[in-house]
């Protein structure tokens, strides 16, 4: 139900296929709705940091990422993404929950792992290089695509620039790479498992987007991958 809420935000779902949408929704603007999304699950990270005292420098560092990945994404809803129209409070809450819950899972999931053994090859250092990456390219390619239209402009555009030349959706792939870094500094089972189904969402969802590229555009350059360059 999550990836399905999640997905009636792209460009390509059509309103009126939704089966969840109800005359009597509560609607909010959609620069709260993301802020809905999202804030939660930054206290999450923020409050991990706080509540646990004493840990290891890796549970910090789980910590510390997920907290930042989620102050990054608030800081584009605010000063970055361009937003029009409304979106549901009800279903906002649903998608906050969900980052909550996974958010706090990871975090305390780390907690319990403190009496493991530790990992023979300590990722946790390049894991960090990797999530570092990760947001970065992130968000320059969020950049891009904000700025693909000026004020009152409603057309939808190429986008170019960056690795929009290779593939349709790069900013995707870095979503991907820092959850990767996470995983990496993380070394336990859960983060990786989110990861796992995150990807299984994203390459859906970048495949429906290179499918909406090219019915909208007739030079929309087919040889563009969706999600990995020269690969898929």
């Amino acid at each position: 139900m999550v990836m399905e809420i999640l997905s009636s935000y792209s460009k390509f779902w059509s309103s009126s296929s939704s089966s969840t949408s109800s005359v009597d929704d509560r609607r909010v603007s959609s620069r709260v709705g993301m802020l809905i999304f999202y804030t939660p699950a930054l206290i999450a990270g923020l409050l991990g940091l706080v509540l646990f005292p004493g840990e290891s420098l890796r549970f910090y560092l789980v910590a510390a990422s997920l907290a930042v990945h989620f102050l990054k994404r608030d800081i584009e809803v605010l000063f970055v993404h361009k937003f029009s129209g409304n979106s549901s409070l009800d279903h906002s809450i649903i998608i906050a929950t969900s980052y909550f819950v996974i958010t706090s899972g990871t975090v305390y999931g780390q907690y319990l792992s403190r009496g493991l053994p530790k990992p023979s090859i300590d990722l946790a250092f390049a894991g960090v290089a990797v999530f570092l990456i990760g947001i970065a390219g992130n968000f320059y390619h969020h950049y891009i695509l904000a700025n693909l239209r000026k004020v009152g402009e409603k057309q939808y555009k190429i986008p170019r620039g960056g690795l929009f030349g290779l593939v349709i959706c790069p900013h995707y792939a870095f979503e991907l790479l820092g959850f990767l870094g996470i995983c990496l500094i993380s070394q336990t089972i859960y983060p990786f498992l989110f990861l796992l189904g995150m990807s299984g969402y994203l390459v859906g969802r970048s495949y429906a987007t290179k499918k909406w590229y090219l019915s909208k555009f007739e030079d929309f350059p087919k040889d563009v991958k969706s999600l990995i360059p020269y690969v898929f």
